[in-house]
C-alpha cells in the first residue's frame, strides 16, 4: 500500500470514528489501516481532538491500557444545546401548527433525520454519565428519536408495542391507565428483546401527564431492568405533577391556544450546568473553549 499522508489518514479517521459514535477503535486498527507507526496514528489522533473540540463538533475520548483505544462522543456544549432547542422551540410555536382538537403538529420535525439526530446527540448529552445498555422506547412517534439516540450511544434500540406481535414470540403485557384521557390501554414488549436485569434509557416525544412513561417503568419492572433515566422531547407544562417523579424534557409547552391560535413553548427547565442530578450534565473541562 502506497504511504498515505496525513491529511488522508485524518479525514478516514475521522469518517470511521463520527460514523460510529462511542465505538472503541484500537490503535492498531487504524496502524493497520494505514501500515503506519502507531505513535503516528497517535499524533494524528490528538491534532483531530484539537479541532474537533475548537469547532464544537463533539469529544475524543482516549481509553488507556493494552484494551484501550480512541471513541468519538457525539456530545454538545451547553450553548449548543440552548441554540439548538431555542431554534426548534420557535419552530414548534408557529400558529399553523394547532390541530383541531388543541394538538401540537411535530411529525416532520420528529421524522427529519437532521433533527432527530441533533436531538439524539442532546439526550446523550445530558444523559451520558448513566451508560445505557439500550434505550427502549414505546411505538410510534418516539421511533425516531429514540433511534437517534441509541446511535449516539452506540446501544440497541428496543420497541414497546401497543400490542405483541406474532413474529416476535412470546411477550410481556401490562395494562396502564393514560395519564390524560384516564382510559385502560395495553402495552407488551417479546420476552427477547431485552435481557433480564438491562440497564435502559426511556426515550418518548411527548408527555402529558405522564402515563405512558408510567406504564413504561412498570413493564421494565417486569424485565428487572434498571431504568437509569427518562426523557422526552415535549412535556406539557400542567398538570404539574406526573405520574413519573424524574423526567428530562427538552420542551415544555406552556400554553396551546386553538381559539386564539397560540402558542407558547420553551426550552425545559433545568436544561443546564446544574442539571447533573442523577448524572445529567454537560462535558466537562475540555469543552469549556467550545
Amino acid at each position: 500500500m502506497e504511504k498515505t499522508r496525513r491529511s488522508e489518514r485524518m479525514v478516514v479517521m475521522t469518517k470511521v470514528l463520527t460514523g460510529q459514535p462511542e465505538r472503541l477503535f484500537s490503535l492498531n486498527y487504524f496502524a493497520d489501516m494505514f501500515q503506519s507507526a502507531k505513535s503516528t496514528v497517535s499524533e494524528d489522533l490528538a491534532l483531530m481532538r484539537e479541532t474537533i473540540t475548537e469547532f464544537g463538533l463533539g469529544h475524543l475520548a482516549t481509553v488507556p491500557g493494552a484494551a484501550g483505544g480512541v471513541k468519538y462522543n457525539p456530545w454538545l456544549n451547553e450553548g449548543q444545546v440552548a441554540s439548538f432547542l431555542g431554534g426548534l422551540a420557535g419552530q414548534l410555536a408557529a400558529p399553523e401548527r394547532i390541530i383541531p382538537g388543541g394538538y401540537l403538529y411535530m411529525t416532520d420535525l420528529i421524522f427529519n433525520p437532521a433533527v432527530a439526530g441533533r436531538i439524539g446527540e442532546v439526550f446523550a448529552t445530558l444523559f451520558k454519565l448513566m451508560e445505557p445498555e439500550f434505550v427502549v422506547t414505546i411505538e410510534t412517534k418516539g421511533i425516531p428519536l429514540a433511534m437517534m439516540t441509541a446511535r449516539a450511544f452506540s446501544v440497541p434500540l428496543v420497541i414497546i408495542r401497543d400490542e405483541g406481535k406474532v413474529t416476535e414470540g412470546s411477550a410481556v403485557s401490562i395494562n396502564y391507565v393514560s395519564g390524560s384521557t384516564r382510559r385502560i390501554r395495553t402495552m407488551s414488549l417479546a420476552r427477547r428483546a431485552l435481557p433480564t436485569g438491562a440497564k435502559v434509557l426511556l426515550i418518548d416525544d411527548f408527555m402529558r401527564a405522564g402515563g405512558t412513561a408510567r406504564g413504561m417503568h412498570d413493564l421494565m419492572r417486569e424485565f428487572q431492568a434498571e431504568v437509569l433515566g427518562t426523557g422526552v422531547l415535549v412535556s406539557m407544562a400542567e398538570p404539574r405533577e406526573k405520574l413519573v417523579g424524574d423526567y428530562v424534557a427538552l420542551l415544555e409547552l406552556e400554553r396551546l391556544d386553538e381559539r386564539e391560535r397560540a402558542i407558547s413553548i420553551r426550552p425545559g427547565r433545568g436544561i443546564s450546568r446544574q442539571s447533573a442530578g442523577s448524572g445529567r450534565q454537560f462535558p466537562p473541562g475540555d469543552h469549556a473553549g467550545f
